[in-house]
């Protein structure tokens, strides 16, 4: 038998069943227990729990001891988050932005997660002469980084996510960095706050990110009503062409017409259907 043959034989088993362990975990709305994964999968007990901490080690999934229970990890966001990096969703999502930025007069971004972080994709830009605010200073390039916690694309975003996902973007007391001295300081305060913000369907952000400036974000969602980027608008605090409640329709509805491209369905669809 050949080093291929003996590898796939006794190698792919373990494999496949850690993957399907994280589509598991995925397709689920909270933290699972390891008995319940065993169950669902029919695999035994004790290989789930071998495949689990092994995944935990890795980071592509989280335990949460008061719950013992399981959640995806840090690593699994940023894998999905490569994958949302690639060409296909920004060609799909730059002539909705395009739209979005023209009828607002203003900057439109697109979002997404990467760990903690929120990673700016798109940048769209009014046509010159629309909007007095077209030279607004933003910092918010394509390719920047900044704490997904302080912007209204990555609330937007984590909003929608598992408490348990959450917890394990800021794992300690000080992951809650701030700009501007304003901002949540503690990972119960972010929950809440990401609680009302689902609630609602957006999210929003004042001089958190820079003084001055305000934003608003609304999600998109994938075929599972998984988050997968946001749509975004920056505009002076004090001058606006447009109030914050047109703001938030619009882009709103710009979230909607992304996710019907990438053939998504939100949850709030998802709970009127």
């Amino acid at each position: 038998m050949g080093e291929h043959e003996t590898s796939s034989s006794s190698t792919s088993p373990a494999v496949g069943r850690a993957l399907d362990i994280l589509l598991h975990l995925a397709g689920r709305p909270g933290l699972v227990r390891a008995g319940a994964i065993a169950r669902d999968l029919g695999i035994p007990r004790s290989s789930a729990y071998h495949i689990l901490s092994v995944l935990v080690e890795r980071g592509f999934v989280t335990y949460v001891p008061k719950e013992q229970a399981y959640g995806l990890g840090v690593s699994s966001f940023e894998i999905g988050s490569a994958y949302l990096r690639h060409e296909p969703l920004e060609r799909i999502a730059r002539p909705i932005l395009r739209t979005l930025s023209n009828r607002l007069g203003q900057t439109v971004h697109l979002g997404i997660l990467y760990g903690a972080e929120t990673v700016y994709l798109l940048k769209e830009r009014p046509t010159t002469g629309r909007s007095g605010d077209v030279d607004t200073p933003l910092v918010t390039d394509i390719g920047v980084r900044l704490p997904a916690h302080l912007t209204a694309s990555g609330r937007a975003l984590m909003a929608h996510c598992a408490q348990a996902q959450v917890r394990a973007l800021f794992p300690r007391p000080g992951s809650l960095i701030t700009r501007t001295g304003k901002g949540p300081r503690s990972l119960p305060e972010l929950l809440d706050q990401l609680a009302r913000e689902r609630e609602r369907g957006w999210s929003e952000e004042v001089e958190l990110v820079s003084d001055g400036l305000r934003s608003i974000g609304v999600a998109a969602f994938d075929h599972n009503e998984r988050p997968v980027a946001a749509v975004s608008s920056t505009w002076h605090r004090h001058y606006c062409r447009h109030g914050a409640d047109v703001v938030r329709d619009v882009l709103t509805q710009g979230a909607a017409r992304l996710t019907a491209a990438v053939s998504g369905r939100s949850p709030s669809e998802a709970a009127a259907g």
